[in-house]
Formats: C-alpha cells, structure tokens, sequence
C-alpha cells in the first residue's frame, strides 16, 4: 500500500522510537489457585460487532473484548457509518451499544480499512463488503498481508464477486457488482471464516446459499444469524441462508474464551499441586476439542454450573494438576481445536509418551507458521520434537529453562509462557506486546493465579 494512502486503524499506532518490545521472564512455579475470569471470546465478539451494525435497531453487547482484533473491527464498522459506544465511558468498560442501520445501512468508509492482525475479520469483512454498492479495500499489517484468502475469494467470486487480489493475499480490493446470487458450495477444507464469509455474502444474494463443510467447524455465525432472527437451515454439515431477510437488534453476553482460557487450564495440568477455576467460559461443543483432547490424555478437567450467554453454553471449567500421556491428535480434532494446538504441543511435552500431532497443515498459515513456531520453541526447552509437513511428534519429558521466540504470534507467547511455570529453570519470551491482539490483560492475569512472571 503506498504510505501516502488513509487507512482507518482499530487502534492507535505505536511511534516506532516509542516502541519498546516486551518480553516476558516466567520463572518455575507451583500452587497455582483461584477463580479466573478470562475476557469475552474473540470470535464471538467480532461476530457480535458485525450483526449488529447490519441489524435493524440498537445491540447491546455485554463482556465484549477489547483486544486490538476487535477494536479494528469496530473501527471498519464506525468508519461505514456505524455509531458504536461503550456504556458508562470508563476506558476498563466493555459493555456496548451498536446502532445498527440494517443489511443496506452502511455507507462507503472513504478509506482502506486495516484490520491489523485480525484474520477473521478481513475475511468476515470480505464477504460481507463484496455484496455492498460501493467499492472497498482491506488490508492489515505484514503478518496478516501474507496470509491466503483465496479460499475465500474463490467462492465469493462464484456468487459473481468483483474481488482482484495480488498473488492471492491481502489486500484486497472489492468493487461493486448487481446482486449477487446464491450457489452451493463444498469447502475443500475445514473453515468456519469461510462459511462465515459465504453466509453473510449470502443475505444479500438471489436465493440460496448452501455452505458444506468436510468436517464441522465453530458454529458462531449460524447461532447468531439465528439468535437476530435470521432464517438458517442446518442439515449434517451443510448450512443454508436464503438471501432478503432481516436481522433484529438483540441483547447478548459474549461468553468467555475457551482459547484464552485453555492457557490457563494447561498451566493448572501441568504445574505442581495447582488447581484453577475459569468463570463462565464458552464450551460450544463444536470448538471444545481442546477439551476432549486433554481430557483424552488425563487431563483432570471438569465442567461445572452450566448456563449460555448470547444462545452459547457455558460452563465453569475446574483444571488439576494431572498426570498426562501422549495421544494422536488428528482428523476432526484439528478443526474443533485448531486454535489451541499450542496448547496441546506443551501439554503433549510434559506427558508420557508420544504425541502425533497431524492433518494440521492450516497451522502454516496462521499468525505465524505456527507448526515451525511451536518446534522451535520446543526444543528451545529440551523437548525432542521432530517437525512434519502437517504437525509433529513430541516425545514427552521435562522442560528446561531456554529463551523462547514468539514469532510474533500471540499464542506462541502464551503457550510458552504457561510452559515456563512447568519448566526446571526460568524461560525468557522475546517480542510479547502481541498479546494484546487477543489477551491484553494477560500477564496479570497469569500473576494472579499464581505464575511467577515478570514484565521486563
């Protein structure tokens, strides 16, 4: 993108001679105990931003997370016209109101919208924006400018999208068509940003839409398109919307993240004589891999006084130290855990045993390579651990102390993090400001449970 161009930002840059990289200094640790309140998913909260812009009346959203994905979703939103304010003013807030102006309500930003680092959110975006009548353009920071949308550009442009993108990757730039029609589609792998692209692209196409999935992915979008009345027909793993309806402002509460909170769950597994609980977090059975993964492995997990929030169940999740062994990790686990493989692999490094992480290879293309990310680091701490194609195989043991590389990617950060409280010696984490992509209150967090982490 020429420097020269505007951009509407979610959030404010950083002066690079201000810029100061944090790294995190975890030291071992035991007795890990307490409630934890983790914040409210990401997934849901961008789904939560973008219905309701597109609804018909005000959105109130409760426990909606402030991390600088979302924020640059909300900055898209404010810069197509949409007026998004948080109840009661104080910054630590997060609570909102979203005055949605309907499906034909936006207006054109003007600008190029940069997501940042937010995936789901250029994805979402693209295929809503593909079926407005104007034209737009999306981009986001380095990290997310080399990740594919093709998958997503393919089909839309099935539905008679105009959507040109260099080699396949971000930016992109959208320019307006008449209206788009519905079509039948198989997803050649596993993606819920996918479907969700399709789906919104579809409210606004002639007939139906029909995403199907080789394996089923979360089911955020289709619980909310339903929850704001939105007419949508599930059958096995296909998905259908028929375009011409309508979304209704509604009141919801994002439940709280599994993927933020499974961090936390893996520091209580494998720290000494540990026990946490996570408050009122999301358990939607078709993202609860990472559940039934650990649990798979002797994870002592239990799920308590369950309820939903915003048309999802949750639960509060109690985690036990726990003696763990190596399993194969792999088909349908990957996509109903594919954010929290980092996890598993450190899990899988303090087990017995070996673990086989494989079918994974959508792991290449996150914020980092994250199947490289994950080795590295790994044996940065001692663990033999042999990369594959598609995952790898880690033979568990004990950690050692080492200094680890995030790569840039937020959940290398955590998983090694939580790694640190199980290791023998102190394990450094370089490059950490990421974090608050998704987690930015995080390291306090740890400190409370009783990690011994400090901010350098």
């Amino acid at each position: 993108m020429p420097r020269s161009e505007p951009v509407v930002k979610g959030f404010a840059p950083v002066a690079q001679e201000h810029f100061q990289p944090m790294k995190f200094l975890i030291s071992p640790s035991s007795g890990l105990a307490g409630q934890l309140q983790v914040a409210g998913d990401k997934s849901i909260s961008h789904r939560a931003v973008i219905f309701g812009a597109i609804a018909n009346g005000t959105t109130r959203v409760s426990q909606i997370l402030q991390g600088e994905d979302v924020l640059a979703t909300m900055a898209a939103f404010r810069a197509m016209g949409i007026n998004i304010i948080r109840v009661g003013g104080d910054p630590a807030d997060n609570d909102y109101e979203i005055q949605g102006k309907g499906l034909y309500g936006l207006r054109p930003p003007g600008l190029s919208l940069d997501m940042g680092n937010s995936g789901t959110a250029l994805r979402l975006l693209t295929g809503l924006l593909s079926a407005q009548p104007w034209s737009s353009r999306l981009s986001g920071d380095a990290s997310l400018n080399q990740r594919p949308m093709g998958r997503i550009i393919d089909p839309l442009r099935l539905m008679g999208a105009n959507i040109a993108s260099a080699q396949g990757n971000p930016p992109v730039q959208i320019n307006p068509v008449g209206r788009l029609k519905g079509i039948r589609y198989t997803t050649p792998m596993a993606s819920a940003q996918v479907k969700s692209a399709l789906l919104l692209a579809g409210m606004y196409a002639d007939g139906i839409t029909s995403v199907t999935e080789p394996t089923t992915t979360r089911d955020h979008t289709e619980r909310m398109l339903a929850g704001f009345g939105y007419a949508v027909e599930i059958e096995g793993r296909t998905v259908s919307i028929k375009g011409g309806g309508e979304l209704t402002a509604r009141q919801l509460t994002v439940p709280a993240d599994l993927s933020s909170a499974a961090f936390f769950i893996l520091a209580a597994l494998i720290t000494p004589d540990s026990e946490l609980v996570l408050k009122k977090v999301g358990v939607n059975p078709s993202r609860d891999g990472v559940l039934t993964i650990l649990k798979r492995m002797g994870a002592q997990i239990e799920l308590v006084n369950p309820s939903r929030a915003g048309g999802e169940p949750v639960a509060d999740i109690v985690a036990k130290t726990s003696e763990l062994t190596g399993c194969d990790v792999c088909g349908d686990d990957i996509a109903r855990a594919i954010d929290e493989i980092p996890v598993i692999a450190v899990a899988a490094a303090c087990a017995r045993g070996i673990t086989r992480i494989a079918d994974a290879q959508e792991l290449r293309v996150k914020e980092s390579d994250r199947i490289h990310s994950m080795v590295h680091g790994l044996k940065a701490l001692g663990v033999r651990v042999e990369e594959q194609a598609d995952g790898m195989i880690i033979a568990g043991g004990k950690l050692t102390e080492g200094r680890v590389h995030s790569f840039d990617d937020h959940r290398i950060v955590m998983a090694f993090s939580m790694a640190g409280a199980a290791a023998s010696g102190p394990v450094e984490v370089l490059d950490c400001n990421n974090v608050a992509t998704s987690f930015p209150d995080f390291h306090q967090l740890a400190s409370r449970s009783g990690i011994n982490i400090v901010v350098n």
